[in-house]
């Protein structure tokens, strides 16, 4: 508000002063003059009201949905983790069209590349500098039972780093220690989902879940953490809620070790493998490798700093070419810059939607200006009887600004209550998340006042300069 008295002060020229020098009595006795008139004028009041009503409206929403937005990010950052580089292994299809690229119609030479192993990660964790975590992961789908109680999930193999890496924590339980992860122990974390599936009047910790064929017990269960489709396709996020997480030695020696060749795999032989707790089927594959060539799913790379991700990302782009004979087999994504250059081209767009709904209250303000205008026309003979009666022109400056006040505050308040109806209503028909600040509504609200006070001066002020004696002959 003082902004806007620092913008009154500058268009009455100093008529400030004569303002607060008016009695409070003969204030509110013009106060009720001015509410009066405007509720004589009900139809011209809402009309002359509905720009600025409409104005704060839309930017009460326009400001809801980029809040919503900003959260969204947020949130997803959250879940991508901090500074982090994912590295995962190239679909087939992809490795067919950049050798078509590379080989431009010359015979490629044929190279043999390991694809992405547990080595991979061990030696980024080692070598490079600027590296905090490394979290290697395996994925395999297996039926998963407990308690009679038959679901379908995916069983995770990971290191003590990918909690931290992803901000996950432990609702109960314990995580795993020293000799579990170096032993490869059957042992197991819970996502929150599968919990409530198998164990939904039991506490699981110390209970057996059956993965495939394999045994593991309970230690821990993780928080609820949910996570969006978008993610789960554009990011490779997985689904946590719904994962059976074990040290990562625990899958290798327990279920499938992707890298050691076996003499079926020389064979060619039947699709079921054999481990030494008993038979798997081929349903029990890699997700996300159907040929077996990547001994890991999933290598995501912590930075220390967010300056360092892009030469990091090119630092291990290049050991790992290295590491495979020069074969283009994997892919490196960087969620937290894609997340910023999204965040960024939200906020230009609602820099963009909240200019255009400002812009209304300025049409609001002009509309308040053209009809309080045309109101000094209509009520020229009412503001000669007032003169003569001995009002002061500051007296009916105050009264025709009061109007235009009241008119600019009103639709201020009806447009904050239209303005969360319709952020509500956005997010129930359409998804899409708007939070309404308390900023955004003092923002509108004020901007609002300021312009009805603004505009309401110049109609105002040529009121007060009608002269007596012409106004009174005035038909």
């Amino acid at each position: 508000m003082r902004f806007t008295f620092h913008l009154l002060k500058i268009q009455l020229s100093g008529g400030w002063k004569n303002f607060k020098t008016i009695p409070l009595e003969r204030k509110l006795y013009i106060l009720a003059i001015a509410l009066e008139a405007v509720f004589a004028n009900k139809f011209r009041s809402m009309l002359t009201a509905l720009g600025i009503i409409f104005g704060v409206a839309a930017v009460i929403a326009m400001l809801a949905i980029g809040n919503g937005a900003q959260q969204e990010i947020l949130d997803q950052m959250k879940l991508v983790g901090v500074n982090n580089i994912i590295i995962m292994p190239k679909s087939e299809s992809k490795m067919e069209e950049a050798a078509k690229k590379e080989d431009k119609g010359k015979q490629a030479t044929q190279k043999f590349s390991p694809g992405l192993s547990l080595k991979d990660a061990q030696s980024i964790k080692q070598i490079i500098p600027s590296v905090s975590k490394v979290s290697p992961e395996v994925l395999y789908e297996s039926p998963i039972m407990a308690e009679g109680v038959s679901t379908y999930g995916k069983v995770t193999g990971v290191t003590p780093d990918f909690f931290d890496v992803f901000n996950l924590t432990l609702e109960r339980g314990e995580m795993f220690n020293e000799e579990q992860l170096k032993f490869g122990k059957a042992v197991c974390i819970l996502g929150a989902g599968l919990k409530g599936r198998l164990f939904p009047n039991t506490d699981p910790i110390g209970q057996f879940v059956k993965c495939g064929n394999i045994w593991l017990k309970v230690t821990g269960i993780l928080d609820n953490r949910s996570v969006s489709s978008n993610l789960t396709e554009n990011l490779g996020i997985s689904d946590y809620n719904n994962q059976v997480f074990a040290p990562i030695q625990t899958i290798l020696l327990r279920y499938r070790d992707r890298s050691v060749v076996t003499t079926a795999m020389i064979r060619g032989g039947s699709s079921t493998v054999v481990f030494d707790d008993g038979m798997m089927t081929s349903s029990f594959g890699p997700q996300s490798n159907d040929d077996g060539t990547n001994q890991i799913d999933k290598i995501v790379v912590q930075v220390k700093e967010t300056g360092l991700i892009n030469q990091t990302s090119e630092v291990i782009k290049r050991m790992l070419t290295r590491r495979h004979a020069g074969v283009d087999d994997f892919e490196i994504k960087i969620p937290e810059l894609l997340l910023k250059q999204e965040q960024r081209t939200k906020d230009i767009f609602n820099i963009v939607l909240g200019a255009i709904a400002s812009i209304s209250l300025i049409v609001g303000g002009i509309g308040i200006m053209n009809i309080m205008l045309a109101s000094v026309m209509e009520r020229t003979k009412e503001i000669g009887i007032r003169m003569a009666t001995g009002a002061t022109r500051r007296d009916v400056v105050f009264q025709f600004l009061s109007e235009a006040t009241m008119i600019s505050l009103s639709g201020g308040i009806i447009g904050i209550f239209l303005g969360l109806t319709l952020a509500k209503i956005i997010t129930e028909l359409t998804g899409i998340l708007t939070i309404v600040s308390i900023s955004s509504i003092v923002i509108s609200f004020g901007v609002s006042a300021t312009v009805g006070i603004l505009f309401g001066y110049m109609p105002a002020k040529k009121a007060a300069m009608q002269d007596p004696v012409t106004s009174l002959r005035y038909e």
